[in-house]
C-alpha cells in the first residue's frame, strides 16, 4: 500500500492485528512515535511512549504488535511525503488508541484508491479510520 502524507497529516496510534509491517519511505521525512501497549485496568491512563524515531528518503522501518504500538506522521508544515507499507498477512482492521486514556477501538482499514481509481464510500459498523489527520 503506498499513502501519500500532506504536510503535518498523521495517523492514530494503532495496532497491525499480528501481522508483520514493513514500511519504506519513497519520498520526504516521517516520524513514528512508539508506544506501549496500555495495561489491562478499569483506570484510563496516558499511554506510555517509548521512542520516536525518524526515517528519510530510502529508510526501512519494521514493526509487529509483540514491538508495541506507534504512530506514523509527517511532521514538515510544507513538504510532502510518501511511503510503501507492506503487510504480511494482509488485514482488514486494527485498533486505534487515544493516547490521553488508553482506549481503543476497532476500527476498518479503508482505501482511497485501488488500481488508481477511487473507491466508494462504505460505511460499516466501524467508521473510524486509523490513517485519517488528526486534530492534536
Amino acid at each position: 500500500m503506498v499513502l501519500c502524507w500532506s504536510e503535518g497529516q498523521g495517523s492514530s496510534i494503532h495496532s497491525h492485528s499480528d501481522a508483520h509491517c514493513f514500511m519504506k519511505v519513497l519520498d520526504g521525512t516521517l516520524q513514528e512515535s512508539m508506544f506501549a501497549w496500555p495495561e489491562d485496568s478499569k483506570k484510563k491512563n496516558a499511554m506510555t511512549q517509548l521512542a520516536v524515531n525518524t526515517y528519510e528518503r530510502d529508510q526501512v522501518a519494521y514493526i509487529n504488535d509483540s514491538k508495541g504500538l506507534h504512530r506514523v506522521e509527517n511532521p514538515s508544515h510544507s513538504d510532502l511525503a510518501a511511503s510503501l507499507h507492506l503487510y504480511s498477512p494482509p488485514f482488514q482492521s486494527c485498533q486505534c488508541f487515544d493516547q490521553r486514556t488508553g482506549k481503543s477501538t476497532a476500527s476498518t482499514v479503508t482505501f482511497w484508491s485501488k488500481y488508481g481509481e477511487r473507491t466508494p464510500y462504505k460505511p460499516g459498523r466501524s467508521t473510524s479510520v486509523c490513517f485519517e489527520p488528526e486534530n492534536n
